[in-house]
């Protein structure tokens, strides 16, 4: 097992497993108390607009009301590694997501996945409501962090259009569903656990990670004057839009495939004896032009390409929630959307 990586990627967050407590933070101004269950989590449904703050299903249980001053409680659970023998089949006969940081944290030692693994399609699904401040899009400028008593983000929970938590990810975790990988980059601008560098078959093969590796966190250059089907995109380092600061990078997504009919193989991204990278796409701002990290979520733009980066939608930091599609393909424009930014 190749544990080095994957304890790099999550070491800055290990707990004294004996007194694990966290604290849950609403940047809007709302502070939630919460403790971590050692039942197993229930799945979503997969409906940002079924789910309310008064029935959400979570891995967290938490208070309804805002409390003046931060609350750090008491997390026991797991003081011990629950799947250092574990059966990889039977996990996944009975995959339940994971219902902690922690549980993410162990899981990741062996290669196991945190998130939703459900089949999906190329395109988003587009949540039934979406704020819109006159033509443009809103854009959700709050952000529910899960923190450690070191104050590092360990956890993030994606809200639906109304606000409402739909789901719960974990820093350092694994995660390949759409929604999830979005949710990830936009608020820790960075790969999850499951993703490599390299593009190459045999090395996403070789991954621990099995059939849920994906490849390719790697830059994208955003040089349309190289590539005159691309449409610029906001803050591009060399763009034309916005203040030209940031620099792009990419990772797999893996959808059934899109029939671009460009000669792009549809079929599932990786079956454990090959790869079909297919055209789908995460792109997202990771660094400034002098390198350094994005560190500030809403400085950060996350967008989508299912057709290898003729068609790019915006992704809003919620549950459903995708902007506008541009590009130079199936869209109306190639011109980026402006969205406004509202706190959810």
């Amino acid at each position: 097992m190749k544990k080095n990586k994957i304890l790099a990627l999550v070491a800055f967050s290990v707990f004294t497993m004996a007194s694990c407590d966290i604290k849950i933070t609403n940047t809007t101004g709302g502070i939630y108390t919460s403790e971590v269950s050692s039942s197993e989590g229930e799945e979503s449904s997969g409906k940002a607009e079924d789910i309310s703050s008064e029935d959400e299903v979570s891995s967290l249980s938490e208070t309804s009301q805002e409390v003046s001053s931060e609350e750090v409680v008491s997390n026991p659970e797991m003081t011990s590694d629950p799947y250092e023998d574990v059966d990889i089949e039977e996990f996944y006969a009975n995959y339940q997501p994971a219902t902690s940081y922690i549980d993410s944290y162990y899981r990741s030692l062996h290669s196991l996945m945190s998130g939703i693994i459900d089949d999906q399609e190329d395109k988003p699904t587009i949540s039934s409501v979406q704020p819109m401040e006159g033509d443009s899009y809103i854009r959700n400028s709050s952000t529910r962090y899960i923190y450690n008593t070191e104050g590092e983000a360990v956890g993030y929970k994606i809200v639906d259009y109304k606000g409402d938590v739909v789901e719960t990810i974990y820093r350092g975790g694994g995660y390949v569903n759409l929604e999830e990988v979005a949710a990830y980059t936009y608020a820790f601008g960075e790969m999850t656990a499951n993703h490599i560098v390299s593009n190459k078959e045999k090395s996403i093969l070789r991954s621990s990670w099995g059939k849920y590796s994906r490849g390719n966190f790697n830059p994208f250059s955003c040089d349309t004057d190289r590539f005159p089907n691309e449409p610029d995109l906001p803050d591009n380092y060399g763009g034309g839009i916005g203040d030209n600061n940031k620099k792009y990078y990419e990772l797999d997504i893996g959808t059934t495939g899109t029939d671009t009919g460009d000669g792009y193989e549809v079929g599932d991204y990786n079956d454990g004896d090959d790869v079909i990278r297919g055209a789908a796409r995460i792109v997202f701002t990771y660094q400034y032009s002098t390198d350094a990290h994005i560190e500030d979520p809403n400085e950060r733009y996350v967008f989508y390409t299912y057709n290898h980066y003729s068609d790019f939608q915006e992704y809003l930091n919620y549950w459903g929630g995708w902007g506008k599609m541009f590009g130079k393909r199936y869209s109306t424009s190639d011109v980026y959307p402006t969205t406004v930014s509202q706190d959810f």
